[in-house]
């Protein structure tokens, strides 16, 4: 059995090229109590309704100790109430947790929205992370955590540009990878912070960008060309007006 995930996949043709350098400019030990692991255990009813699926993950970070913040598509999968306390295990660290998890708002535009996420309790030694005011600048470094396999990774990049139109419009387009790997976010990385060198909350990821080619029984995944936009991510500075 598996969890389902909610990191939808934009289709954008690209070809894997030369490397680029790529480091983390920020301790990830600074994010290790920021960002979690986040998952919604589905109840007998609902494995009964999704066979073969026992819930839903997703990232989220902390805005304080009883504020996450995650992509909107998330907590939307997660079907989380703005009126009813739902179990939501948060794994940050190395440990895991029961809390109880409701919606307080959504914010930003179309079409990617923010879920701003209210906590029964404080999550055990939650770190607040700053919100960063201005837009990050072409070729700047950035950092997020991806939880591949349940386990924390820093994965570095750079931004690339804003989107300008039809659904990247106003969007944080930026080049993410892990040595070759131009794949390493992918499921389950929306929600996911992404900081500058100040160890700030830039933008907030929702997609990623591949395409895909069927060859006889399997299906191939390739990222974008290598200097392209590869995740797409929300700004973060809509969230100014929750503090």
């Amino acid at each position: 059995m598996h969890r389902s995930t909610v990191c939808r996949l934009l289709i954008l043709c690209g070809v894997l090229a030369s490397t680029w350098a790529n480091a983390a400019c920020v301790d990830p030990a600074l994010l290790a109590r920021s960002t979690a692991s986040i998952v919604q255990n589905y109840d007998e009813r609902e494995r009964d309704a999704h066979p073969g699926i026992i819930g839903v993950q997703g990232t989220g970070w902390f805005l304080s100790p009883t504020i996450m913040v995650t992509a909107e598509h998330v907590a939307t999968a997660m079907k989380l109430s703005t009126t009813v306390w739902k179990p939501l295990e948060i794994a940050a660290g190395d440990g895991s947790e029961l809390i109880g998890a409701r919606i307080q708002r959504r914010v930003g535009g179309t079409p990617e929205k923010l879920a701003v996420i209210e906590l029964q309790r404080a999550a055990s030694d939650a770190r607040s992370v700053a919100i960063r005011k201005e837009p990050l600048v072409p070729e700047e470094q950035v950092m997020t955590l991806a939880y591949p396999a349940g386990s924390s990774r820093p994965v570095g990049g750079r931004f690339v540009r804003f989107g300008e139109e039809g659904k990247l419009a106003g969007m944080v387009l930026l080049e993410m990878y892990e040595g070759e790997n131009r794949l390493v976010i992918d499921h389950g990385a929306s929600g996911a912070p992404v900081v500058d060198c100040n160890g700030r909350v830039a933008a907030v990821i929702t997609n990623v960008l591949s395409q895909s080619l069927k060859l006889a029984s399997r299906e191939i995944r390739f990222s974008t060309a290598w200097g392209m936009p590869n995740v797409v991510s929300v700004p973060v500075q809509v969230l100014e007006e929750v503090k």
